[in-house]
C-alpha cells in the first residue's frame, strides 16, 4: 500500500472532499445512512488494514474510563498503573497514548489487545457512522491518514452523484 500516494491525493482533494461532505450536511439524500453503510462495506472488501496500520503508527485514540478499565483488567493491571505506564493527558484534557506508534501494535500490524481495544480504535475511520455529515472535519482529516477513509469519500462522491 502506497501511503505517500494516498496522502498526496488526500491533500490535493481536501477542498473537494470538504465541499462534497458539506453538501451532504446541507441536503442529505433520504437514504444516506444506507449508501454510507454500502460504501463502507465495499471499501473494506478491498482495503486490508493489516497492510497499512497507519492510524496505529501516526495517531493515538482517546481512551475513555471504560476503555482504561477494560484494557487494564485484560492486562491484569490496576487502572492507575495502566494510565501511568501508557497514557498522558493532552491539551484538551483527553487521555491519550504517551508515545506513537501505539505500544500495542505488533510487527505484523496486528493489535495485541484487539479484542479489548479502545472504542475509538473499534470505530475508526468512522466510515460506517449514521449521519456521517456530523463528522465532516474529522472525515477530511482521516482521509490524509487512512487510505480506506480516502477511498470511502471518493466512492461516496460517485455513489451520491448517480
Amino acid at each position: 500500500m502506497n501511503l505517500d500516494f494516498y496522502k498526496k491525493q488526500a491533500l490535493q482533494k481536501q477542498k473537494e472532499h470538504k465541499k462534497f461532505l458539506d453538501g451532504l450536511k446541507k441536503k442529505p439524500p433520504k437514504n444516506l445512512d444506507y449508501i454510507v453503510q454500502e460504501t463502507h462495506d465495499d471499501v473494506f472488501d478491498d482495503v486490508d488494514c493489516l497492510q497499512c496500520a497507519n492510524c496505529c503508527k501516526t495517531t493515538g485514540p482517546l481512551y475513555t474510563e471504560k476503555d482504561i478499565e477494560r484494557i487494564a483488567k485484560h492486562l491484569r493491571m490496576k487502572s492507575a498503573d495502566f494510565e501511568a505506564k501508557f497514557l498522558r493527558v493532552d491539551e484538551d484534557q483527553d487521555k491519550v497514548l504517551q508515545n506513537l506508534p501505539c505500544f500495542f501494535l505488533n510487527n505484523d500490524n496486528t493489535c495485541s489487545i484487539y479484542d479489548v481495544r479502545p472504542k475509538a480504535c473499534r470505530e475508526y475511520p468512522h466510515t460506517d457512522r449514521k449521519k456521517i455529515y456530523q463528522i465532516n472535519n474529522l472525515m477530511v482529516k482521516n482521509t490524509v491518514i487512512c487510505p480506506a477513509a480516502f477511498e470511502f469519500v471518493e466512492r461516496m462522491m460517485k455513489n451520491i452523484s448517480k
